[in-house]
């Protein structure tokens, strides 16, 4: 089937060479005398006319329907209306007789016509290497230890380079936010300029009017400290675009690593994940560029400005007072702390992934960061109690966290077995208290060989296995001999006191 062009092109030719009407043009080519005018006034035809169908029963909910687009400029981008809503809401709420094609076709002509306003145009940006990067928060679901748990995304994005560096907290608390920043400046060994931000809580206090925010002195210190600028966006959709480098890289790795859901044994091993994708996204391209990531990056690098000798030390010290189970509670989360401390206040150095207890400069309890509500519990804080209520440790919660996390071993279980089968519940129990007493001079390994050791022999001395855990702790394990077995190749036959008798004889 020949094109209108083509056509076009032998009219022209035809008439040129041949020097033919307009009529013998229309009748060779089999068309109208109005195509050979236009044939051989433009070599491309006019473009199709679509005729204007009326629609009668539309015109009277044309203006409502420019009024609701209209409204849609200043409504959230997802909760605008679609032509299918549009023709819902005229069938639902007015009663309109219309078909949705109708409507559809309408709507596509109002939007047409709308002209998005100068202040939305979006104006390319050139960044320089070192000037500037990005931060931003994102959620994604993970899968910890078996538990679906959503986990806060922390991304620092460089504007120029495209390098991010990602971080997975359980919260997006101001320790949170203020670790991120050390670990992402030692990450790219130096400190951009710049750094653009939302108005996260963690950095402002209070919003003024244009620019003009109220910072947090946490905030100020940590800037001063790394010597570079902040600069705030736009509150609510209006300041979305100013920060979008970092806004995309979160969707953009979460889509790319993050589906599947990833599975986790702990949220050290999901950074660990984090960083081996990072180091595969450094072999990528950014549209429009010829260099990876990791080959601009490495000129960037050199821009960078340099790292302070020492990092910002960002945790807080609080004092909270220890419980009755001796426990403290911060932030909605429960912390064990040793025995002897319940009922006293104790000083805590709150951190974005640890929580430590403090006895002066003496860290005497440290436990990974948890979520509102969860209790962590380490049974070693709670020994000295439990060898003077050794009944109360088959349902301690502390036991069941250390069993849990496999602290509390087989071999554990094994050897409180088998001693209180040989003495009994209360004796056999305060037997494996002592031994789990080793634990604070010996390594676990070095302790659990020991136990071995002596349930080899069918001993459940806690001595023994002391001195088996010391042998297995220098690399000497020699096997158990019981007492008694071992004794023998120093027997010696009774004395002969025959003698003495002779003589007490012969004295009478």
């Amino acid at each position: 089937m020949r094109s209108k062009v083509s056509v076009y092109e032998q009219i022209r030719k035809a008439h040129e060479r041949e020097a033919l009407g307009i009529r013998a043009l229309s009748r060779r080519f089999r068309v109208h005398r109005r195509d050979v005018r236009q044939a051989l006034v433009s070599a491309v035809p006019l473009p199709r006319k679509v005729p204007a169908r009326p629609a009668p029963r539309l015109d009277c909910w044309k203006p409502l329907i420019e009024k609701w687009l209209e409204e849609d400029k200043t409504s959230p981008r997802k909760q605008r209306h679609t032509a299918r809503r549009v023709w819902q809401r005229l069938v639902e709420e007015h009663g309109a007789d219309v078909s949705e094609g109708t409507v559809r076709r309408f709507v596509a002509v109002v939007r047409a016509r709308q002209q998005l306003p100068l202040a939305e145009v979006a104006v390319p940006q050139t960044h320089p290497f070192g000037d500037e990067a990005e931060v931003d928060f994102g959620t994604v679901s993970v899968y910890l230890a078996g538990v679906l748990t959503e986990v806060q995304l922390f991304i620092m994005r460089l504007s120029a380079s495209g390098r991010g560096y990602p971080r997975a907290y359980l919260n997006e608390a101001q320790d949170v936010f203020l670790d991120g920043h050390v670990r992402a400046f030692a990450h790219f060994g130096g400190v951009p300029r710049r750094v653009r931000y939302d108005n996260l809580k963690s950095a402002v206090e209070k919003v003024l009017k244009g620019r003009g925010r109220i910072e947090s002195e946490r905030f100020v210190a940590l800037r001063s400290h790394y010597r570079f600028d902040s600069f705030f966006c736009l509150p609510g959709i209006k300041g979305a675009h100013e920060k979008g480098g970092v806004e995309g890289e979160i969707g953009r790795f979460r889509r790319r690593h993050m589906v599947p859901v990833p599975r986790a044994g702990s949220i050290a091993e999901l950074n660990d994940m984090l960083l081996a994708a990072v180091e595969k996204d450094d072999q990528r391209h950014i549209a429009g560029r010829r260099a990876s990531v990791a080959e601009h990056f490495a000129l960037e690098a050199d821009h960078l400005q340099a790292l302070p000798a020492e990092p910002f030390d960002y945790k807080a010290v609080n004092n909270f007072r220890a419980d009755r189970k001796a426990r403290v509670n911060v932030r909605g989360a429960w912390y064990s702390v040793p025995a002897r401390y319940a009922g006293r206040r104790v000083d805590v150095r709150i951190g974005a992934e640890t929580i430590e207890a403090l006895d002066g400069a003496r860290v005497v309890a440290a436990h990974p960061r948890s979520l509102k509500g969860e209790e962590n519990l380490v049974l070693d804080h709670y020994l000295e109690v439990l060898a003077i209520k050794p009944g109360a440790l088959p349902g301690a919660t502390a036991l069941a966290r250390a069993r849990s996390g496999r602290a509390f071993s087989a071999t554990h279980d094994r050897f409180w077995a088998q001693a209180r089968r040989q003495l009994g519940d209360r004796a056999g129990t305060k037997a494996l208290i002592e031994v789990l007493l080793l634990h604070r001079a010996m390594p676990a390994s070095a302790v659990i060989a020991g136990m071995a050791a002596a349930l080899a022999v069918g001993q459940v001395d806690p001595a023994v296995v002391a001195i088996e855990a010391r042998r297995a702790a220098e690399g000497t394990p020699a096997p158990v001999v019981p007492i008694g077995v071992g004794l023998t190749r120093f027997d010696r036959p009774p004395p002969n006191v025959s003698c003495y008798d002779q003589l007490l004889e012969g004295s009478a």
